[in-house]
């Protein structure tokens, strides 16, 4: 397991969650991977996914707001 080293983008207080109740994030791990924090869309995205693309039982289809994406892309390496 891999420890969370930074968040990208800005904390969702600074995007309108005042309450908690909405809280997509992004962070980078210590071994180089992304995290994130979204809404499970697995079950009503993974039939319009294209042919090519694939989903082992294991993994879940994450949906995050524009916003927190958009936010992040400053702390997005580029390689």
């Amino acid at each position: 397991m891999s420890q969370i080293i930074r968040r990208l983008g800005v904390a969702p207080r600074f995007r309108g969650s005042t309450t908690g109740g909405t809280c997509p994030d992004i962070f980078e791990l210590a071994n180089g991977k992304f995290a994130v924090i979204g809404t499970d869309m697995t079950d009503s995205l993974e039939a319009d996914l294209p042919a090519d693309a694939v989903r082992a039982d294991y993994e879940r289809i994450v949906v995050i707001t524009r916003e927190t994406l958009v936010r992040a892309k400053a702390d997005i390496p580029d390689a």
